[in-house]
């Protein structure tokens, strides 16, 4: 098989995966058009504009823009590589909502020929992939799929998870390995001559459904370390101990690496990605599901032991800094710090509560609308606290002077100012 892709790709969801990727591919002199339902991100992006925040995406999506090798709309085109890059939610019951991979599959089935690479990269439980060639198959039973032939199909399916961390997206997504699985081994290879256009890591070829459960233990590991982590923060403060201290200390063993604690844990990834394992064996997986619930529950914690302090005031001013799920990016996805204001403000509605996030200059719909939360800068916050809640450590909150804290209650639940 040919181990250099050419044609044009088209990308189906241009947001914190999906744009990278199509510039990625597209400053590597490859035709990429990407698609989108959402209007006003189309608009950005055929204007050569980011619509949210990740360094130097802006100037690699302007380039790419102004050459002519990145255009964007809102109808699936034909083209010979299609990258599924869409939204894949757990529902009420922790299973994943593949609603918009099945709705981006049906776009996409029409415009098929023979000879396409369909590839999708939202993150799915283990056969996910599989029933993707069977949709497919279902709108175009004409042509011929992977799950139907070990022989040579008409359309090559396969699935390539992202592995990239918001904030360093656009090294991480050209330096880090790939794990490419295939319906087949043909599938696989076919992928990779895609993902060669742009990886300089390594590309390691698999079955489809290995490569869909090696992106949910990646992401299972980290939220069980975090778990743990959590979890001895919570013994900690029984037994009025400095966990972070500990943690360091224990650090320095040479087969320890213990995480640090926070007010729970938040993005599309770590907070989402644990419950598809769960539920592909909700019998089995019990530490995967501990580990969730663990980190599930700490917001609530958090929150309560603001409302308890602020308990003891009258009439509180109670300072919450940064709302998205980590420090320096502008991402509010499944955020704890967003759970934490929106407990407290559930359980005092009329306790004065102020936000800082200088990510976004709005509230998120959770938050907004309600009459004693509203956005202030840091410093006018600060002035007027009596309660002041680290909830993200960006940057902007680390250096806030100890002196500018003193004479207020703080709870620190990142670290940052210890």
């Amino acid at each position: 098989m040919d181990d250099t892709f050419t044609g044009r790709v088209a990308i189906i969801g241009l947001g914190y995966i999906g744009l990278p990727t199509a510039v990625a591919l597209a400053t590597r002199g490859i035709e990429v058009i990407g698609v989108d339902i959402n209007e006003n991100t189309v608009k950005a992006v055929s204007e050569g504009h980011v619509p949210f925040v990740e360094p130097d995406l802006a100037i690699a999506v302007s380039g790419a823009v102004s050459v002519g090798r990145l255009t964007a709309t809102t109808e699936v085109p034909e083209a010979d590589a299609f990258i599924i890059a869409v939204p894949t939610p757990f529902q009420d019951d922790h299973t994943a909502d593949l609603s918009y991979i099945e709705a981006a599959v049906a776009q996409v089935a029409p415009k098929l020929r023979g000879g396409e690479l369909v590839v999708l990269e939202s993150t799915s439980p283990p056969g996910t992939t599989e029933q993707v060639s069977k949709w497919l198959a279902g709108h175009r039973p004409d042509l011929t799929f992977p799950h139907e032939s070990e022989g040579l199909p008409d359309v090559y399916v396969a699935h390539c998870p992202e592995r990239v961390l918001p904030g360093r997206i656009m090294i991480e997504i050209v330096t880090n390995d790939r794990v490419i699985g295939g319906v087949t081994r043909r599938c696989a290879e076919k992928a990779a001559s895609l993902y060669r256009v742009f990886t300089q890591g390594a590309i390691l070829t698999t079955d489809a459904a290995s490569a869909e459960m090696a992106k949910l233990v990646e992401n299972a590991y980290r939220d069980v370390n975090i778990a743990f982590a959590n979890e001895l923060s919570l013994i900690g403060e029984r037994l009025k101990l400095d966990t972070w201290e500990i943690i360091r200390l224990a650090n320095h063993h040479p087969r320890v690496n213990i995480l640090t604690p926070g007010p729970g844990v938040g993005g599309h990834c770590i907070a989402v990605d644990p419950w598809f394992i769960v539920g592909a064996a909700p019998d089995l997986a019990r530490l995967v599901r501990t580990a969730r619930e663990v980190n599930d529950s700490k917001p609530l914690h958090v929150a309560r032991q603001v409302i308890e302090r602020a308990s003891r005031f009258r009439n509180p001013t109670v300072v919450c800094l940064g709302l998205t799920f980590k420090a320096n990016v502008d991402d509010m996805r499944e955020s704890p710090a967003v759970d934490v204001v929106v407990a407290i403000a559930d359980a005092e509605p009329d306790l004065d509560i102020r936000v800082v996030e200088p990510f976004t200059h709005a509230l998120p719909p959770e938050l907004d609308g309600r009459p004693n939360v509203r956005m202030q800068s840091a410093s006018d916050a600060i002035d007027e606290a009596d309660i002041v809640v680290l909830l993200v450590d960006h940057e902007q909150f680390k250096t806030i002077p100890k002196t500018r804290l003193e004479g207020r209650v703080v709870f620190d639940t990142r670290g940052a100012w210890r």
